[in-house]
């Protein structure tokens, strides 16, 4: 890959100017949510200013403006991930409802007693705790896709002609991993089963196609890729949406109401119970306009270089445990560490006393934390905003924790 230099965009980010403990702010943790650019904070702070109405229920001009921005956002997002139509995106509160509304709406329906659901062994509590419920519920079968080497194994056997449905993530919020999905999606439908992606981690910082990737259904989350907290996308083929129950009654899903029947709306509203976050899917409309300027394939190229750089800087420390793949070819801008002994959340709040915002902990995948032999661990992760100046911040940070726990 061109390596592709994204210029300084932290003036655009006004968090990103202040100071914590009296050092300039680096914040390594985008995996669990992302800053927001000033662009994203003033369309909705225009909204509530100018516009503030509810959709699809007034005539009067704010109305009309309100649900003219509330349907575009759903097209740019439609756009930016190339689904069919806006009839494809529907907006949830976040990644996790939106897997939850595929396990309500669709496994309910499609799973029964001895079927199967494959699953990977690096999947985030999301994607794996609505899959264990359903099986529980249905006396379905987990399965699952195996790890070496920090990346998968895509084992052909695993798909049989029991095998229903198969969710994977995109990327990995611990190994960095980007799996296969292309390949995954064709296996799962041979043999007759939906593919399901968790593309949280992936739609912020690389190029998305769902045509190209040829899944069923995708999730995500605005928080992650630059928009505001409370607003997630379920991308479904519109097929299978409208063969589905709805998750949520009342509002703006239903089309017309007698005492004795109810008609539901057309996609996506008939997933989009009551009065929806309309300043948060305007604010990710922002963030799709932000991303798309910069260029995702150049969010891609720029990661990739401050991963590798993070992988050979981190890897001369000694005393640092690294997981996942060992080079940035086929990893995204997380890196998990541990330095030596010391508890992650030490770790991490001495990385704090400097200045240095990171994670510390299991990152809601205990499952694989045990898989790796550990009970947690340190995890930066980067995003357009950072820089090769924050990752040397970081390694005298953790230079910082060896000396305080020498």
């Amino acid at each position: 890959m061109k390596t592709v230099l994204i210029p300084d965009l932290k003036p655009d980010f006004p968090i990103l100017q202040r100071k914590v403990n009296g050092k300039p702010l680096v914040y390594l943790d985008s995996a669990a949510t992302s800053q927001k650019p000033r662009q994203v904070i003033d369309a909705m702070d225009n909204y509530y200013k100018q516009y503030n109405a509810n959709v699809h229920r007034g005539v009067h001009k704010l109305s009309e403006e309100a649900t003219v921005a509330y349907e575009e956002a759903h097209q740019k997002v439609a756009d930016f991930i190339n689904a069919g139509s806006k009839e494809e995106i529907v907006f949830t509160k976040n990644a996790t409802e939106s897997l939850n509304l595929l396990m309500y709406s669709y496994g309910m329906s499609n799973v029964s007693r001895g079927d199967e659901i494959l699953l990977t062994r690096m999947e985030h509590h999301s994607n794996l705790v609505p899959w264990q419920f359903l099986a529980g519920k249905t006396g379905a079968r987990l399965n699952f896709l195996e790890i070496k080497d920090g990346r998968l194994v895509i084992d052909s056997d695993k798909f049989t002609g029991k095998t229903k449905i198969v969710s994977v993530s995109h990327m990995s919020n611990v190994l960095g991993t980007v799996n296969d999905v292309r390949k995954i999606a064709k296996l799962a439908h041979d043999a007759g089963a939906i593919c399901i992606v968790d593309a949280a981690q992936s739609v912020p910082h690389m190029p998305v196609d769902v045509n190209s990737l040829g899944c069923d259904f995708l999730a995500f989350s605005g928080h992650k890729m630059l928009g505001p907290t409370g607003i997630g996308v379920l991308y479904g083929k519109k097929a299978l949406l409208e063969a589905m129950s709805p998750f949520l009654y009342g509002g703006d899903m239903i089309k017309s109401v007698s005492y004795e029947k109810t008609e539901f709306n057309d996609l996506p509203w008939k997933f989009e119970a009551g009065t929806p976050n309309i300043a948060g899917g305007i604010g990710m409309s922002a963030a799709v306009d932000y991303l798309q300027d910069v260029g995702m394939a150049a969010v891609l190229s720029h990661e990739k270089r401050l991963t590798e750089y993070a992988l050979s800087k981190l890897s001369g420390i000694k005393g640092v445990a690294l997981y996942g793949p060992k080079t940035a070819e086929s990893r995204g801008g997380v890196v998990s560490f541990n330095v030596g002994k010391v508890h992650p959340h030490d770790a991490s709040a001495v990385l704090d006393s400097e200045g240095i915002a990171v994670r510390g902990g299991h990152h809601c995948a205990m499952p694989l934390m045990k898989l790796l032999g550990i009970n947690s661990s340190v995890r930066a992760s980067f995003y357009l905003y950072n820089s090769e100046e924050d990752v040397d911040r970081l390694v005298s940070g953790i230079r910082k924790v060896q000396e305080v726990f020498a």
